[in-house]
């Protein structure tokens, strides 16, 4: 289109993606489709020039079929990059959505609805977030959440589809590759599969548990909580109540979470109104050890606040204000709490309630015998008031009754993590209303910074005497935190506020109550050791007028910390109450106890007592009171020396003792104060900066706890000291004892003298390290940098001592360097974050000595320990990270020392390592490092000709291992394709180098070579650059990114191949099979570029050797192979055809000799193509009949051994459908290449590890006859016993084997005249039209059917293989508009077998059981007949003029064979006259449609006329004259002399001057405009002579005959007389006149 006024042009940065699709209807219009991106030249009246992007085509189309979008040009190298301007997720979010859109509809097609629904939900969630991202409201933490959750959930749905992970960096935005180095794309992908793999498990409705019963997800994760949020509380009280849930182990009986108090009023609503509908606990620090409890409890217990009895009705005189047990609720929550069942955020849970009033004594029994009934049942399993808790639950546990309907309604969830990590995964569960209900003790791990003070208190139970009461007290216990000022802090439960006393449950006049009831007591540090507890006791009285006049009758107190600073120790304390209330501080408050051993052991806990004497105090002998207590602190401990380590500052004089005893410390009391305890030493170190008088102390202390954390029992606790380090250390000069020390250690040790820490100094090299680098850090940062030449000058001579060390010889350091060996590639790694390793001097000090110690490391790589092995991969490729960047200085010395030491040990080092090998991936990491980097192709110019031969080699075994097998996963596309490019560039060069020194006569290598062409024809080959094979998305991205690296490996090779010169016939054929694969690439040009090779292997051969059979039985054999694995194609038979002919036109001489190759190989590709596309057919007989023309092929070719590979294939079907007949058949083929002889077997008859031919045929002979015996063709199997029986008796002499075979021969002779064999069916089966493959198209075959088939199974069953076929229902043969239509037709019909006797058995008496065998076995003709009426019809005598058309099958070979089905033949005289009969039924059924009607054009018959007359093409039947007529042919042919007459006939007939005239005759009527029945016609029939055509009556007129043709028939028999009389006429579709008598 031409610019005109009303034209405006368009230029970036704009683009057009296309909206709706467009079909061209003209030339200059251009089709879109949806998702197509356009570059607008032109606009005009509303329409556009455009070329779609990436394409070449131009044309017009509607504007309003586009949308306008503002582009970003990027200059990337002498190339501009069009990119969109919208937000890049927005536009991943649109390629992701129509990607799995297509995906999408063929899981729908497929239907996989659980996968359908499930990408429905995912592609639905992303749309609705792509309109919120296009919205551009989202504040920038909203955007931020939302970012997160859209990659999150692609991520997870190309996981579930099977796509290519996407790796990201910190930010959500898509890696790329091309500016990130190998290890950080690397380590980008291994946390992109954590987080899909985590992710996968939570949307994973069925998790897989262990035997533990513990989901994996949830077993990973070492915290863990759960969420409860507490619907309604359903109860009939009356009063106010207070709900204590916590979590509960019924095995140990142990409560082990802190109660959630929920206060609920008396009206059924919580006392607090706001907290309607928010009654949100999360029960946190839970750790695995809690979940491979057997059982977990969530338990209730319900304390109702008001009177003493319910029962009372004045309220005014009773009491107010009691706690009073109410009853319990309990739930077995395992399953939900380890992950089982996994618990929806809206489902809820019923929790049954069971108050105390149903089994109190005193309520009246019923008077109804059946509720009385229930109300003993019920009585006998509940208990009362005073029971022990965890007694009262069992025994609710174990009830089974009503709860009426009373209980709590929860919703649970597990959640994984820590309170920190589930409010920021969970935001909408867990936020900052929820209360936190933590564990009853510390978790299991204990983070830096989670400060806690907690002192847990219960009240265990107590012994009271009534004294002078006549019955027993009503005791309530009251408790105040006090100090000498009285100051308090109680909190009964999580959720509730502190109160400043605790009044216990009471119970009714109970001797020995006990409550278990649990509070914290939370104290400030500062004033522990002033704070004590201070318990009354206090006898209640239901009525207000008595309970007034009660005063406390005893008191009891116990301190929090004893007089050396430690806190209270944890467990049961026993104590005798004090009748007086003052002066009791003076007095001790603890005891030992000596109580009930059961009762401790039931416990578990140490004990304490809480008791008193002294002045004005007595301690009752009659009463006692227990309570136990657990401290939950951080910051208090229970242990003297490392309270005097923690507290150092107040005893200095104590603290070299103290750091002693920290080593003989309980480990778990240390892990416990690990920041604490780290804090003082580092402490102790900088407050003592100018003396050294404790640095080995200290230093030996750190290497304690480190070994500590080292030990498996407190392993976890390795990411608390990581995040000390990285989060809470602040000693900015500890590097510089750290140092100190550690080299003072080495040196001694380097001397040969004893130093005892010196093990598990080496041990806790890693820590050391890592504290020295942190401190230097922050040193750095305090000071702007300074001292940093004296810190490189000390860590020189730090490392100057490890080399000493490292080469010492006396025997006490043979166990240190084996140590030291191990640990010091991990501690290595620590260094290079160091700003010395900048500097190019501490390098020049450090790379030697490493590269020295880790080539010998690397060089036992396969069975070294695995953690030196992972520590000095990790090493080395942190060493060139640090060298990648551009801050470091000059780098190129230090990798090229590294390339030089190292590489060729890396190489073969991956060469023999397996796959499977747990650091294989981290070895190929470094390879990729330094192939990626210029300096690798610096290192060829340093080897000599001899090791640069063997560099090469071996890195060309390297690369081909690789390329075949991938180290990462199939899913890892960016990193797949990142080696790719490196395995291109490095063959690349390596190719340049070897043209430069290995390409010349003296110096040519074959081996090297061929090795170069094997590698990079499994680079163009391997799977991960097979772009056919992937989506359009795919694809695009690939080609986008990386071009088609195929090609350019492919040009490569081909410029190569032609660079040998004389040295290519070397090659010839073993690089026949790498080219031929090469070529079969469906690439275009790369087919055009490489086919030529062929012709030029031809070229060498033949120049070579006179021919190339080499290069042809190559060729035939790699055929086979790539096209069955799925290469090749009818385009690609195309181009190999016209190339090799192109070429050939240019060699004379060769011309004959290729284009007969090429018909040969068009032949084989034809068949093999067939073949390769009827394999993944269900149907099984498409799969034998494709088999069968491959190895007819193979046997006309002479290719044995690929005829036998065939023969097995089809025996290998037959078996599987059970056809043992047939088998039997097919291997009998095979033995019939053998021999009876001893000598040895070719190659392609090797069969079960038989040697000669003799061996080979008897065992083929065995199998044969078994299969002939299943398939009851036992005078089959008597043939070959019979041959087997004379080779043993006349050859080998083997008259045992002879015996059993001659009793085999027997059986079969038995069962022939004894088991009834039915005999099968045989069915004509037609395939008509276009849309069937070459081998079925317009084919008759006939079927053998399987014993009693009928023949409607035989047809579902045909049906069912080509359910899209039409089934015929006329058995006549279709016209040309079925044979020519693009749809299927099938025909079939039964068939009835022609007898053939044998000649040993005619004229014989032969029983009826050997000839029935003959009835249906060894048959090639078969006959189909059907009655045909003609003439009057005689009612009297039908069979007067029934006539009987019969149609003649011969099959190429006999039934049974080598398949159940056998096509049917047709001589070339047979077509003849099958061709002649069909013309001149033509011009029949014309005349007669003139004579009917004379307004007819006539130009159709005289064109028909015409054609016979001057035939344009084929010659006419001047041909047939030619081909048969001769006397050549009658003296070779005498059977076809009939046949021969009846030609000459149809010859006559059609020729005959009649038919002109009757043509003429027609034309002059029709000219004249006369009635066409007033002339009588006339003319002369082939057969019976002259004919009266018109006029004649209507009953006397004969239609015209109609063929009665079958796809491929030999032979057609018709028109039998109704009285017997007979008259055969050869050739298909032959009507003639049979003579009447």
């Amino acid at each position: 289109m031409y610019p005109s006024p009303d034209c405006n042009r368009l230029f970036p940065p704009f683009f057009f993606p296309v909206k709706w699709n467009f079909v061209a209807k003209g030339q200059k219009q251009l089709s879109l489709e949806v998702g197509d991106t356009v570059h607008i030249q032109e606009v005009c009246d509303g329409k556009s020039t455009s070329s779609p992007h990436h394409s070449c085509s131009m044309g017009v189309f509607p504007a309003s079929f586009v949308h306008l979008k503002e582009v970003i040009i990027q200059q990337r190298g002498d190339e501009e990059v069009v990119m969109s301007a919208e937000m890049p997720l927005v536009k991943e979010v649109t390629t992701t959505l129509r990607e799995w859109g297509s995906i999408w509809k063929q899981l729908f097609v497929a239907n996989k609805e659980v996968r359908v629904k499930q990408v429905q939900r995912l592609m639905w969630e992303l749309m609705e977030w792509r309109s919120q991202l296009l919205s551009g409201t989202l504040p920038s933490d909203e955007f931020k959440e939302l970012k997160q959750k859209v990659t999150s959930k692609i991520d997870y749905g190309n996981k579930i589809l099977e796509l290519d992970q996407v790796v990201r960096d910190e930010d959500g935005n898509i890696l790329d590759p091309e500016r990130a180095s190998v290890i950080s794309l690397f380590r980008a992908h291994e946390e992109a599969t954590a987080k899909i793999n985590e992710r996968i498990k939570e949307e994973q409705s069925n998790i897989q548990t262990d035997h533990s019963g513990i989901s994996a997800r949830i077993q990973s994760s070492p915290t863990h909580s759960l969420y409860v949020f507490v619907r309604n509380f359903v109860c009939r009280i009356g009063e106010d109540s207070e709900l204590f849930m916590s979590l509960y182990d019924p095995n140990k009986q142990t409560i082990i979470s802190e109660n959630y108090l929920v206060r609920w009023g008396s009206k059924g609503f919580p006392k607090e109104i706001d907290m309607l509908n928010n009654l949100k606990v999360v029960f946190t620090d839970l750790g695995n050890k809690d979940l491979s409890r057997e059982k977990i409890y969530l338990i209730c217990q319900i304390v109702r606040v008001g009177r003493m009895d319910l029962k009372e009705t004045n309220n005014k005189k009773c009491t107010q204000g009691l706690r009073r047990p109410f009853g319990v609720a309990v739930m077995d929550i395992s399953d939900i709490i380890k992950g089982k069942i996994e618990c929806d955020e809206e489902k809820q849970f019923f929790i049954p309630f069971f108050p105390y009033v149903l089994f109190s004594s005193s309520i009246t029994p019923p008077l109804d015998p059946l509720s009385l009934l229930f109300f003993k049942k019920l009585k006998s399993q509940v208990v009362a008031e005073n029971d022990f808790l965890h007694t009262l639950l069992n025994k609710v546990t174990a009830l089974r009754g009503d709860s009426g309907g009373q209980g709590l309604w929860v919703t649970m969830k597990a959640l994984v993590g820590d309170i920190v990590q589930i409010r920021k995964e969970y935001p909408h569960l867990v936020d900052r209303s929820t209360v936190v209900a933590r564990k009853l003790g510390f978790p299991e791990i204990i983070m830096p910074g989670d400060v806690r003070n907690d002192i847990y208190l219960t009240l265990q139970g107590g012994d009271f005497d009534k004294y002078n009461k006549t019955t027993q007290k009503n005791v309530e216990v009251i408790m105040w935190v006090c100090d000498e000022e009285g100051k308090n802090s109680i909190c009964l439960g999580a959720g509730d506020k502190a109160v400043s006393e605790y009044r216990s449950v009471i119970y009714y006049q109970v001797k020995q109550p006990r409550w278990m009831e649990t509070f914290k007591v939370a104290v400030p540090l500062e004033e522990m050791h002033r704070i004590h507890l201070r318990f009354m006791f206090r006898h209640r009285s239901s009525q207000e007028s008595k309970d007034k006049s009660e005063k406390n009758f005893a008191m009891a107190f116990v301190r929090l910390m004893k007089d050396d600073g430690t806190v209270l120790q944890d467990g049961l304390g026993d104590s005798k109450r004090m009748e007086d209330v003052n002066s009791y501080l003076s007095l001790p408050s603890t005891r030992h106890h000596h109580g009930d051993p059961h009762k401790a052991a039931a416990l578990s806990r140490s004990s304490s007592n809480v008791s008193g004497s002294g002045g004005g105090l007595s301690v009752s002998s009659r009463d006692s009171f227990c309570i136990s207590t657990l401290v939950c602190s951080t910051k208090l401990t229970q242990n003297v020396g490392l309270l005097g380590l923690l507290k150092w500052r107040t005893r200095p004089e104590l603290l070299r003792e103290n750091l002693e005893k920290l080593k003989i410390i309980d480990g778990e009391e240390v892990v416990k104060f690990l920041q604490d305890t780290l804090d003082a030493l580092f402490n102790i170190m900088m407050e003592h900066s100018q003396t050294d008088d404790y640095d080995i102390l200290v230093f030996d202390a750190l290497i304690y706890i480190i070994g500590l954390i080292a030990d498996r029992k407190f392993q976890h606790f390795n990411t608390v000291l990581e995040a000390y380090i990285k989060q809470h250390f602040s000693a900015t000069l500890a590097y510089k004892k750290l140092m100190s020390v550690l080299k003072r250690y080495l040196d001694v040790s380097s001397r040969g003298e004893q130093c005892e820490p010196i093990l598990r100094t080496l041990k806790a090299l890693e820590y050391i390290f890592k504290f020295i680098v942190r401190s230097r850090m922050l040193y750095s940062q305090l000071y702007e940098g300074k001292e940093q030449a004296e810190f490189e000058e000390s860590l020189r001579r730090l490392f100057e001592s490890i080399n000493n060390l490292m080469r010492t010889d006396y025997t006490t350091t043979l166990l240190l360097r084996v140590i030291t060996h191990s640990v010091l590639p991990k501690q290595y790694t620590c260094c290079f974050t160091l700003c010395a390793f900048v500097s190019s001097e501490c390098r020049d000090v450090l790379l030697p000595m490493m590269l020295r110690e880790l080539s010998g490391a690397l060089a036992s790589m396969a069975d070294g320990p695995h953690d030196e092995r992972r520590n000095s991969l990790e090493l080395l490729n942190n060493i060139l990270e640090v060298l990648s960047r551009d801050n470091v200085g000059e780098t190129f010395k230090h990798i090229q020392d590294i390339v030089v030491s190292l590489l060729r040990i890396i190489n073969r080092t991956v060469i023999t390592m397996g796959r499977e090998h747990a650091l294989i991936v981290s070895t190929c990491n470094f390879a990729y490092i330094v192939l990626r980097s210029t300096y690798i192709f610096t290192t060829l110019t340093f080897l000599s000709s001899i090791s640069l031969q063997d560099f090469l080699m071996e890195s060309f075994l390297l690369f081909k291992d690789l390329i075949g097998k991938h180290v990462y996963p199939s899913d890892w596309m960016a990193m797949i394709m990142v080696q790719n490019r490196v395995f291109l560039r490095a063959i690349n060069t390596y190719a340049d180098t070897m043209n430069q020194k290995f390409l010349n006569n003296d110096d040519f290598e074959v081996q090297l070579w061929n090795n170069y062409f094997h590698l990079a024809v499994a680079f163009i080959t391997q799977e991960s650059l097979q772009l056919q094979h992937f989506s359009p998305t795919k694809r695009n991205k690939i080609l986008a990114k990386y071009g088609d690296m195929r090609r350019l490996i492919g040009f490569a090779i081909r410029d190569i191949w032609y660079k040998l010169g004389s040295h290519k016939i070397c090659f010839i054929p073993g690089m026949v099979g790498p080219i031929l694969e090469m070529t079969l690439i469906p690439e275009e040009e790369l087919r055009r570029a490489t086919i030529p090779i062929f012709f030029d292997m031809i070229t060498c051969e033949h120049a070579h050797s006179g021919n190339f059979h080499k290069f042809e039985n190559e060729i035939i054999l790699k055929l086979d192979h790539e096209v069955e694995g799925g290469g090749g194609d009818e385009r690609y038979m195309q181009l190999l055809e016209t190339i090799l002919l192109d070429c050939a036109a240019e060699k004379p001489t060769l011309r004959p000799q290729v284009q007969h190759f090429v018909s040969l190989v068009k032949g084989l590709l034809m068949r093999l193509l067939d073949y390769r596309t009827v394999m993944s057919d269900d149907s099984r007989n498409n799969r034998m009949s494709c088999t069968v023309n491959l190895l007819n092929f193979y046997k006309d070719i002479n290719r044995e051994g690929m005829y036998i590979r065939y023969l097995y294939k089809l025996r290998d079907l037959h078996l599987e459908g059970e056809n043992y007949t047939e088998a039997a058949y097919t291997l009998l083929l095979h033995s019939r290449l053998l021999k009876w002889s001893d000598e040895m077997c070719s190659p392609q008859f090797e069969f079960h590890g038989s040697q000669t031919q003799r061996q080979l045929k008897e065992t083929l002979y065995d199998t044969i006859i078994d299969y002939f015996d299943k398939g009851k063709m036992w005078e089959e199997a008597i043939t070959l016993c019979k041959e087997l029986a004379e080779q043993y008796e006349n050859e080998i002499f083997d008259y045992e084997l002879l015996s059993k075979r001659l009793e085999k021969q027997a059986k079969f002779y038995e069962n022939i005249m004894k088991i009834l064999r039915p005999k099968p069916d045989y069915f004509a089966v037609g395939f008509y039209g276009q849309g069937y493959p070459p081998f079925l198209r317009n084919k008759v075959f006939i079927h053998r059917g399987k014993e009693y088939e009928r023949r409607e199974d035989f047809q579902n069953q045909l049906m069912s293989q080509f359910p899209s076929a039409v089934r015929l229902n006329t058995t006549t043969i279709p016209g040309d508009d079925i044979r020519n239509s693009p749809l299927q037709y099938i025909q079939c019909f039964t068939v009835q077998p022609v007898l053939e006797i044998p000649p040993r058995l005619k004229n014989k008496p032969v029983p009826d059981q050997i000839i029935n065998f003959y009835k249906s076995n060894y048959v090639q003709r078969f006959h189909y007949s059907r009655p045909v009426r003609k003439g009057p019809v005689d009612p009297n005598n039908e069979f007067a003029s029934m006539w009987i058309e019969r149609t003649t099958f011969t099959t190429v070979y006999k039934l049974p064979g080598i398949l159940r089905w056998f096509e049917t033949t047709l001589s070339p005289l047979e077509n003849a006259i099958e061709t002649m009969e069909s013309t001149n039924e033509k011009i029949l059924t014309m005349i007669n449609q003139y004579q009917a009607d004379w307004s007819l054009p006539i130009n159709p018959l005289s064109m028909l006329l015409n054609g016979i007359v001057d035939p344009a093409v084929m010659g006419g039947f001047a041909k047939y004259e030619k081909a048969f007529f001769t006397d050549e042919y009658t003296q070779q042919h005498p059977e076809d002399r009939d046949k021969l007459l009846r030609l000459k006939d149809l010859i006559a007939w059609q020729v005959h001057p009649q038919v002109q005239v009757t043509h003429l005759i027609l034309a002059v009527f029709r000219y004249l405009d006369a009635p066409l029945n007033t002339i009588n016609f006339a003319f002369t029939d082939p057969v019976t002579g002259w004919r009266n055509l018109a006029p004649r009556e209507e009953s006397d007129r004969r239609p015209a005959p109609v063929p009665r043709a079958h796809g491929g028939v030999l032979q057609t028999a018709e028109e039998e007389s109704g009285e017997g009389v007979r008259s055969e006429r050869t050739g298909k579709n032959s009507r003639g006149r049979i003579e009447e008598k």
